[in-house]
């Protein structure tokens, strides 16, 4: 599904009498339609009208919707939208009159509101929850009834089966007795002349013996008939069966397996592969009954065969024997699965695990046999043979330690099943580069194979692909190597050839992919806002509708962003990064806005009151956070150099903020301590500095030179300080301060204070901000 606005999502779950209930004449719905947008820019969960620390903002936020309204009704010079401009106009007219003096009466209407949306919005979609589990559940009672229609058909035939044995067994009697009749009567003609009854004795051999045909005459038929009746049913069983064996393998487990590529950008698995295990093996229960049964009809084709000729029967059945081999091979194939994948990004010399289970493995005595399954690792090309031939064909491209293992039955559990715990990597083979082509844009596959009988009579081969693999000998690969996969685990198409994807993609289902692969990683989604800024940036482009746009691989994770020696991915990348390792607590809270301009965010807080400051991600470095706040006049604004995840690793986020006095106000206007205390670190005990090895435990405090520090004030702090002077300024981005004349303030890079009673003593950490170590490959 494509992102779409909160609003969108709103008009899409709720019902017209939903937005009757919530909006009316103090707060039209068309002044919510024209001004979503607006609305979804404002922290409305944080402002509280009863709270006299927030009247200012609230007084500023009353004229900034009131200016809204105004500049949005200017803009509509249609004629159609002549009617929505006058009631704007009135609107914003009314709203003057009517609550400029007492302007959180509004806000506390609008909170309200938004409010109500927002409980019914989570209302809906508990329900959406709830049916899509009712869909599952409707899905697992459908196919349950079908294989109870299949099984009772089974049972009725079987009950042929057996009528049709017993009745074979009578015509064996009879026959039997027909014979004997008939070589007394032969008897009695060679002895005739010896025996005076004789003749008498022939007659009523003779009429024993005719009487003996006309029963074994109409038992024939009768027997013909009942064999034609049960091949028939058998022919309707493998009917029946046909339908179920497709959803199942052609619907249920691919959608499986694409929510299991899915999740390797963050998806929430919604298929359980114990309840399609389950399916499967009723279903082979039923195959094999029925294949049983088939061969029964060609047994008693054969002794009836003895008798009397039965016309076509023999190909019928060989034809319905067929089917049924057929019907079980494609459902031992299918039912060969990978439970756990490989890593996507693998490493050489690097441990990796994987799983592979056999769903129909508790079935048909297979787990008696212990299968042995190898694994081996291919290219592109080998995989597309390997799919072209249906067989592996041995050839590898590679070598993997530890690659072959038995499976293993737990009964409890129903699992046949071999666990990879320790295999690695140690030689690969890779194709020669093209053009632009990058040793992290060659994708392999995990092959896993393995050979077995069932029944002493069928021999099986079965083999899976793992999802593409890309294969790496050095971290510093791994953000383009995650690039490769990111983008064929959200745009493989089903059915493709391996590993094709599309070269373009529309920038809404780019913008789900990266937002599904956000929020696995930090807890947290992105909103609109933020999708726009990654549209703006990945485009290269800004006020443009981005929906309707396509993005190319290449400005995905090829081209370098311009003025900046880094694609849009790799900043992404690192982004998630720093956010998952270092911001995570902070980022699912929402203290952290992230993904917005410098030079909007300074404009952003030229209009609030002095301290108030916001978090966003860095332009210009990656996996950079810095700091913005408004300075002591109107105008001002200032940016901290961007910190990295080395300086989060040395001083957490909540202790830096901290160290800051003049940082007052998380914007719009929330308290510090309030959006950060809970990840404050605990103080060390200053009465007793000398620890027990009798050394002194420093403390690590950040400083901004000129913007006061530890042992200036009764806190150990200055007070907000005046314009700081020019020494302190350092533009770090180029690229914004061409837009907005402001300064960032330079920690040095990072200004950290050993500190404990009023003597403190400062050192400079020195961090690389480029630099992005090596992550675990579980991270993405």
């Amino acid at each position: 599904m494509s992102p779409i606005t909160a609003w969108e999502k709103l008009q899409q779950n709720l019902h017209g009498e939903d937005f009757h209930q919530i909006y009316n004449d103090h707060f039209p719905i068309e002044v919510r339609q024209l001004l979503s947008p607006w609305f979804e820019t404002k922290a409305w969960t944080e402002i509280d009208p009863d709270n006299l620390e927030h009247e200012g903002y609230i007084k500023g936020l009353f004229v900034s919707f009131v200016d809204e309204l105004v500049s949005k009704a200017n803009s509509m010079v249609t004629n159609e939208q002549f009617v929505s401009k006058l009631k704007l106009i009135d609107t914003a007219k009314l709203y003057k009159e009517k609550y400029s003096q007492n302007p959180k009466e509004l806000i506390r209407i609008i909170k309200k509101c938004l409010e109500s949306e927002s409980i019914m919005a989570q209302q809906n979609n508990s329900l959406m929850e709830v049916n899509v589990k009712s869909s599952q559940e409707l899905e697992n009672i459908e196919i349950t009834q079908q294989m109870d229609l299949i099984s009772n058909h089974i049972t009725h035939t079987n009950e042929i089966r057996i009528t049709i044995q017993s009745d074979i067994d009578s015509f064996n009697i009879l026959y039997s007795e027909c014979s004997k009749c008939s070589q007394h009567l032969q008897h009695m003609r060679n002895q005739r002349m010896s025996i005076p009854q004789g003749p008498e004795i022939e007659r009523k051999l003779k009429q024993e013996k005719e009487l003996y045909e006309g029963q074994l005459k109409t038992q024939s038929l009768s027997l013909n008939n009942a064999l034609c009746v049960y091949i028939n049913k058998l022919n309707e069983s493998l009917n029946l069966l046909s339908p179920v064996q497709a959803h199942i393998i052609d619907k249920a487990l691919i959608q499986w397996k694409r929510e299991q590529q899915l999740a390797g950008n963050g998806y929430k698995y919604m298929k359980d592969i114990d309840v399609i295990q389950t399916w499967c093996e009723k279903l082979c229960d039923l195959i094999w009954i029925t294949r049983s049964q088939i061969k029964e009809a060609d047994r008693f084709r054969v002794n009836l065969g003895r008798y009397f000729e039965l016309p076509q029967s023999c190909e019928i059945i060989n034809t319905l024997l067929d089917m049924t081999t057929q019907y079980l091979s494609s459902l031992v194939a299918s039912t060969f699965v990978i439970i756990t994948q490989p890593p996507q990004v693998l490493k050489t010399n690097t441990r990796f695990v994987a799983e592979v289970r056999l769903l129909i493995g508790g079935k048909l005595n297979i787990h008696m046999t212990s299968p042995v399954v190898k694994v081996s690792i291919v290219s592109e090309s080998q995989a597309n043979q390997i799919i072209g031939r249906n067989k592996p064909d041995g050839e590898s491209c590679g070598e993997i330690l530890n690659c072959t293992g038995k499976m293993e039955y737990q009964p409890v559990q129903r699992h046949l099943s071999t666990n990879f715990r320790s295999m690695q990597l140690k030689k690969i083979k890779r194709t020669e580069k093209k053009g632009t082509e990058s040793v992290m844009d060659e994708k392999f596959s995990i092959l896993f194979s393995s050979k077995f009988f069932i029944g002493n009579e069928l021999q099986f081969e079965v083999w899976n692909l793992s999802l593409p693999v890309v294969v790496i000998v050095h971290g510093n690969q791994d953000p383009h190597a995650w690039a490769t996969v990111t983008w064929d685990n959200a745009f493989a198409e089903p059915g493709r050839v391996p590993f094709n994807v599309p070269d373009k993609v529309p920038w809404r289902n780019v913008a789900e992919a990266l937002n599904m692969k956000f929020s696995a990683a930090t807890g947290r989604g992105l909103s609109e806002e933020s999708l726009t800024f990654l549209a703006e940036k990945a485009f290269r482009m800004q006020n443009v509708d981005f929906n309707h746009m396509v993005l190319s691989w290449s400005q995905f994770c090829k081209e370098p962003l311009p003025q900046r020696s880094f694609t849009f991915w790799e900043w992404f990348y690192a982004v998630m990064k720093i956010t998952r390792e270092h911001l995570k607590g902070p980022w699912t809270d929402g203290a952290i806005m992230g993904f917005i301009r410098k030079s909007d965010a300074e404009e952003m807080l030229t209009r609030y009151a002095t301290g108030t400051f916001l978090l966003r991600f860095s332009d210009s470095e990656l996996g950079g956070l810095t700091v913005a706040w408004a300075g002591s006049n109107d105008s001002d604004a200032y940016s901290l150099h961007p910190f990295s995840a080395k300086d989060l690793s040395i001083r957490n986020l909540a202790d830096r903020l901290l160290d800051l006095p003049y940082l007052t106000k998380l914007y719009p206007d929330i308290d510090k301590n309030q959006a950060f205390g809970k990840y404050y670190t605990q103080p060390p005990n200053i009465s007793t500095p000398v620890t027990s090895n009798g050394y002194l435990k420093p403390l690590l405090v950040t400083h901004v030179p000129g913007w006061g520090g530890p042992g200036t004030n009764g806190q150990g702090m200055n007070s907000y300080p005046n314009t700081p002077q020019n020494h302190m300024f350092h533009v770090n981005s180029p690229g914004n301060c061409s837009i907005r004349e402001t300064s960032s303030v330079h920690s040095e890079p990072v200004n950290n204070m050993m500190a404990f009673g009023n003597d403190s003593l400062e050192m400079d950490f020195s961090s690389n901000l480029n630099d992005i170590s090596h992550v675990d490959e579980a991270f993405f």
